[in-house]
Protein backbone atom coordinates (compact mmCIF):
# COMPACT_ATOMS: atom_id res chain seq x y z
CA UNK A 1 0.00 0.00 0.00
CA UNK A 2 2.92 2.37 0.79
CA UNK A 3 4.59 1.50 -2.25
CA UNK A 4 1.81 2.39 -4.35
CA UNK A 5 1.22 5.80 -2.70
CA UNK A 6 4.90 6.52 -3.61
CA UNK A 7 4.18 5.51 -6.93
CA UNK A 8 1.14 7.85 -6.93
CA UNK A 9 3.24 10.81 -6.20
CA UNK A 10 5.84 10.17 -8.80
CA UNK A 11 3.17 9.91 -11.15
CA UNK A 12 1.49 13.23 -10.34
CA UNK A 13 3.95 14.80 -8.12
CA UNK A 14 5.42 17.26 -11.09
CA UNK A 15 1.90 19.07 -10.84
CA UNK A 16 1.28 19.23 -7.05
CA UNK A 17 2.78 21.16 -4.54
CA UNK A 18 5.31 19.40 -2.02
CA UNK A 19 2.89 19.93 1.06
CA UNK A 20 -0.32 18.11 -0.69
CA UNK A 21 1.87 15.03 -1.77
CA UNK A 22 3.05 15.24 1.68
CA UNK A 23 -0.71 14.51 2.77
CA UNK A 24 -1.27 12.24 0.32
CA UNK A 25 1.17 10.04 1.48
CA UNK A 26 0.49 10.56 5.10
CA UNK A 27 -2.94 10.20 5.44
CA UNK A 28 -4.29 6.82 6.62
CA UNK A 29 -6.04 4.56 4.29
CA UNK A 30 -9.50 3.93 5.74
CA UNK A 31 -9.92 -0.03 6.90
CA UNK A 32 -6.27 -0.35 6.82
CA UNK A 33 -4.11 -1.65 9.91
CA UNK A 34 -0.60 -2.91 10.22
CA UNK A 35 -1.34 -3.92 14.22
CA UNK A 36 -3.98 -7.52 15.08
CA UNK A 37 -4.71 -6.67 18.89
CA UNK A 38 -5.94 -9.82 21.07
CA UNK A 39 -7.04 -10.16 24.40
CA UNK A 40 -6.33 -13.68 25.81
CA UNK A 41 -7.21 -15.57 28.91
CA UNK A 42 -4.09 -15.76 30.82
CA UNK A 43 -3.44 -19.60 30.74
CA UNK A 44 -2.38 -19.31 27.43
CA UNK A 45 0.57 -16.82 28.36
CA UNK A 46 3.46 -19.06 27.68
CA UNK A 47 1.60 -20.41 24.75
CA UNK A 48 0.68 -17.74 23.23
CA UNK A 49 4.00 -15.39 23.78
CA UNK A 50 6.15 -18.38 21.22
CA UNK A 51 2.81 -18.38 18.79
CA UNK A 52 2.54 -14.61 18.01
CA UNK A 53 6.35 -14.82 17.72
CA UNK A 54 5.81 -17.08 14.99
CA UNK A 55 2.91 -15.60 13.36
CA UNK A 56 4.69 -11.97 13.40
CA UNK A 57 8.06 -13.59 11.46
CA UNK A 58 5.70 -15.63 9.11
CA UNK A 59 3.03 -12.85 8.10
CA UNK A 60 4.92 -9.77 9.28
CA UNK A 61 1.82 -8.74 11.13
CA UNK A 62 2.09 -7.07 14.35
CA UNK A 63 0.57 -8.25 17.29
CA UNK A 64 -0.42 -6.61 20.49
CA UNK A 65 -1.43 -9.42 23.23
CA UNK A 66 -2.91 -8.16 26.26
CA UNK A 67 -3.25 -11.09 28.99
CA UNK A 68 -5.69 -11.52 32.04
CA UNK A 69 -8.98 -13.08 33.16
CA UNK A 70 -11.60 -14.05 30.93
CA UNK A 71 -14.43 -12.46 32.91
CA UNK A 72 -12.59 -9.34 32.90
CA UNK A 73 -11.99 -9.15 29.19
CA UNK A 74 -15.38 -10.36 28.45
CA UNK A 75 -17.24 -6.60 30.23
CA UNK A 76 -14.17 -5.08 28.53
CA UNK A 77 -15.59 -6.40 25.34
CA UNK A 78 -19.25 -5.27 26.47
CA UNK A 79 -18.23 -1.96 27.04
CA UNK A 80 -16.73 -1.27 23.76
CA UNK A 81 -12.60 -2.31 24.40
CA UNK A 82 -11.14 -2.05 21.00
CA UNK A 83 -9.65 -5.76 20.37
CA UNK A 84 -9.49 -7.69 16.94
CA UNK A 85 -9.51 -10.99 18.65
CA UNK A 86 -10.98 -12.47 22.13
CA UNK A 87 -9.46 -16.24 23.13
CA UNK A 88 -11.47 -17.06 26.89
CA UNK A 89 -10.97 -19.95 28.74
CA UNK A 90 -14.58 -20.44 29.51
CA UNK A 91 -16.54 -20.91 25.55
CA UNK A 92 -19.50 -19.25 26.72
CA UNK A 93 -18.13 -16.16 26.75
CA UNK A 94 -17.13 -15.68 23.61
CA UNK A 95 -20.12 -17.55 22.64
CA UNK A 96 -22.38 -14.57 24.88
CA UNK A 97 -20.60 -12.02 22.85
CA UNK A 98 -22.15 -13.45 19.66
CA UNK A 99 -25.53 -13.49 21.25
CA UNK A 100 -24.79 -9.68 22.02
CA UNK A 101 -24.01 -8.33 18.97
CA UNK A 102 -19.78 -7.64 20.28
CA UNK A 103 -18.87 -10.66 17.95
CA UNK A 104 -19.35 -12.01 14.39
CA UNK A 105 -21.50 -14.85 13.90
CA UNK A 106 -19.73 -17.82 12.40
CA UNK A 107 -16.41 -17.10 13.91
CA UNK A 108 -16.43 -18.74 17.24
CA UNK A 109 -13.44 -21.45 16.85
CA UNK A 110 -12.97 -23.72 20.44
CA UNK A 111 -9.29 -23.90 20.16
CA UNK A 112 -8.78 -25.94 23.46
CA UNK A 113 -9.61 -28.08 26.50
CA UNK A 114 -7.57 -26.63 29.53
CA UNK A 115 -6.73 -29.19 32.61
CA UNK A 116 -5.64 -28.40 36.09
CA UNK A 117 -2.74 -29.22 38.30
CA UNK A 118 -1.11 -28.94 41.70
CA UNK A 119 1.78 -27.13 41.63
CA UNK A 120 4.04 -26.49 44.37
CA UNK A 121 8.15 -25.70 43.95
CA UNK A 122 11.07 -27.96 43.83
CA UNK A 123 12.37 -27.84 47.75
CA UNK A 124 8.61 -27.94 49.22
CA UNK A 125 7.86 -30.19 51.69
CA UNK A 126 4.37 -30.48 50.59
CA UNK A 127 3.64 -34.28 49.68
CA UNK A 128 1.81 -33.10 46.17
CA UNK A 129 2.56 -36.70 45.11
CA UNK A 130 -0.44 -37.40 47.52
CA UNK A 131 -2.75 -35.24 44.98
CA UNK A 132 -5.62 -33.13 46.71
CA UNK A 133 -5.14 -34.87 50.27
CA UNK A 134 -1.95 -32.53 50.16
CA UNK A 135 -3.68 -29.84 50.85
CA UNK A 136 -4.40 -30.86 53.98
CA UNK A 137 -0.88 -31.37 55.42
CA UNK A 138 0.29 -29.18 58.27
CA UNK A 139 2.83 -27.44 56.13
CA UNK A 140 -0.05 -26.24 54.06
CA UNK A 141 -1.36 -22.65 55.32
CA UNK A 142 -1.87 -20.88 51.99
CA UNK A 143 -3.72 -22.43 48.99
CA UNK A 144 -3.73 -20.10 45.49
CA UNK A 145 -6.65 -19.95 42.70
CA UNK A 146 -7.60 -17.86 40.93
CA UNK A 147 -10.84 -15.81 41.77
CA UNK A 148 -13.66 -18.33 40.63
CA UNK A 149 -15.81 -15.35 39.86
CA UNK A 150 -14.52 -14.46 36.71
CA UNK A 151 -11.42 -16.78 35.87
CA UNK A 152 -12.80 -19.93 34.78
CA UNK A 153 -9.77 -22.01 36.28
CA UNK A 154 -10.66 -20.86 39.43
CA UNK A 155 -14.27 -22.35 38.89
CA UNK A 156 -12.51 -25.53 37.69
CA UNK A 157 -10.51 -25.42 41.10
CA UNK A 158 -13.74 -24.70 43.29
CA UNK A 159 -15.41 -27.81 41.72
CA UNK A 160 -12.40 -30.28 42.16
CA UNK A 161 -11.98 -28.96 46.29
CA UNK A 162 -16.16 -30.13 45.89
CA UNK A 163 -15.28 -33.09 44.23
CA UNK A 164 -12.83 -34.49 46.66
CA UNK A 165 -14.82 -33.09 49.94
CA UNK A 166 -12.56 -30.91 50.85
CA UNK A 167 -13.50 -27.48 50.53
CA UNK A 168 -14.38 -26.99 53.82
CA UNK A 169 -11.28 -27.89 55.17
CA UNK A 170 -9.22 -26.15 52.77
CA UNK A 171 -11.48 -22.75 52.23
CA UNK A 172 -9.90 -20.80 55.00
CA UNK A 173 -6.66 -21.04 53.21
CA UNK A 174 -7.43 -20.07 49.84
CA UNK A 175 -6.18 -16.92 48.46
CA UNK A 176 -7.32 -15.40 45.18
CA UNK A 177 -5.66 -14.67 42.43
CA UNK A 178 -6.69 -12.09 39.81
CA UNK A 179 -6.29 -14.56 37.42
CA UNK A 180 -4.42 -17.71 36.98
CA UNK A 181 -1.14 -16.38 36.04
CA UNK A 182 -1.15 -14.22 39.63
CA UNK A 183 -2.21 -17.49 41.21
CA UNK A 184 0.94 -19.11 39.93
CA UNK A 185 2.98 -16.48 41.08
CA UNK A 186 1.84 -16.61 44.50
CA UNK A 187 3.07 -20.06 44.37
CA UNK A 188 6.40 -19.72 42.73
CA UNK A 189 7.21 -16.52 45.32
CA UNK A 190 6.41 -17.92 48.31
CA UNK A 191 3.32 -16.04 49.11
CA UNK A 192 1.45 -19.71 49.06
CA UNK A 193 2.34 -22.85 49.65
CA UNK A 194 0.54 -24.73 46.91
CA UNK A 195 -1.22 -23.73 43.78
CA UNK A 196 -4.17 -25.27 41.69
CA UNK A 197 -3.19 -23.70 38.33
CA UNK A 198 -3.34 -24.34 34.71
CA UNK A 199 -1.44 -27.20 32.84
CA UNK A 200 -0.36 -24.64 30.28
CA UNK A 201 1.68 -22.61 33.17
CA UNK A 202 3.12 -25.59 35.04
CA UNK A 203 4.20 -27.20 31.30
CA UNK A 204 6.26 -23.96 30.90
CA UNK A 205 10.34 -24.31 30.51
CA UNK A 206 10.13 -21.41 33.53
CA UNK A 207 7.57 -22.63 35.80
CA UNK A 208 8.48 -26.74 34.78
CA UNK A 209 12.25 -25.69 36.48
CA UNK A 210 11.33 -24.18 39.49
CA UNK A 211 8.44 -26.55 40.46
CA UNK A 212 6.33 -29.73 40.35
CA UNK A 213 3.02 -30.54 39.57
CA UNK A 214 -0.10 -33.34 40.05
CA UNK A 215 -2.56 -33.53 37.28
CA UNK A 216 -6.00 -33.21 38.41
CA UNK A 217 -8.14 -35.73 36.91
CA UNK A 218 -10.71 -34.71 34.07
CA UNK A 219 -13.68 -36.31 35.46
CA UNK A 220 -13.41 -33.84 38.95
CA UNK A 221 -14.56 -30.64 37.85
CA UNK A 222 -16.46 -29.48 34.73
CA UNK A 223 -14.30 -29.61 31.36
CA UNK A 224 -12.48 -26.36 30.71
CA UNK A 225 -13.44 -25.69 26.69
CA UNK A 226 -12.12 -22.68 25.01
CA UNK A 227 -13.30 -20.44 22.82
CA UNK A 228 -11.88 -17.71 20.43
CA UNK A 229 -13.75 -15.10 18.26
CA UNK A 230 -13.34 -12.17 16.26
CA UNK A 231 -15.09 -9.01 17.32
CA UNK A 232 -17.37 -6.99 15.57
CA UNK A 233 -15.19 -3.87 16.77
CA UNK A 234 -12.48 -5.53 14.84
CA UNK A 235 -10.47 -2.88 12.76
CA UNK A 236 -7.92 -5.85 11.16
CA UNK A 237 -10.75 -9.09 10.48
CA UNK A 238 -8.51 -10.48 7.78
CA UNK A 239 -5.16 -10.25 10.20
CA UNK A 240 -7.64 -11.99 12.60
CA UNK A 241 -8.84 -14.58 10.27
CA UNK A 242 -5.13 -15.49 9.85
CA UNK A 243 -4.20 -15.61 13.23
CA UNK A 244 -6.78 -17.72 14.11
CA UNK A 245 -6.29 -20.14 10.90
CA UNK A 246 -2.20 -20.14 12.09
CA UNK A 247 -3.73 -21.80 15.38
CA UNK A 248 -5.36 -24.27 13.40
CA UNK A 249 -2.60 -25.55 11.73
CA UNK A 250 0.43 -27.56 11.93
CA UNK A 251 2.78 -25.33 13.73
CA UNK A 252 -0.14 -23.62 15.81
CA UNK A 253 -1.43 -27.00 16.93
CA UNK A 254 2.23 -28.70 17.85
CA UNK A 255 2.67 -25.17 20.11
CA UNK A 256 -0.84 -25.54 22.08
CA UNK A 257 -0.31 -29.00 22.07
CA UNK A 258 3.34 -28.81 24.24
CA UNK A 259 2.07 -26.45 26.81
CA UNK A 260 -0.44 -29.48 28.10
CA UNK A 261 -4.07 -28.16 26.03
CA UNK A 262 -6.13 -30.68 24.69
CA UNK A 263 -6.97 -30.04 21.35
CA UNK A 264 -10.40 -30.00 19.58
CA UNK A 265 -11.17 -33.20 17.24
Amino acid sequence: MIHALFRFGRIIGAGLPSVFLMVVLLTPVEGFSEELTIAAASDLNFAFKQLVADFEKATGTHVKLSLGSSGNFYSQIENGAPFDLYFSADIRYPQKLIEGGHAIPGSLYKYAVGRIVLWVPSRSPVPVEKGLEALTDSSVRKVSIANPKHAPYGRAALSTLNHFKLYEAVKDKLVLGENISQAAQFVESGACDVGIIALSLAMAPTMKAKGKYWEVPADAHPSIEQGAVILTRSTNQEAARAFLQFLKGLEGQEVMRRYGFVLPQ
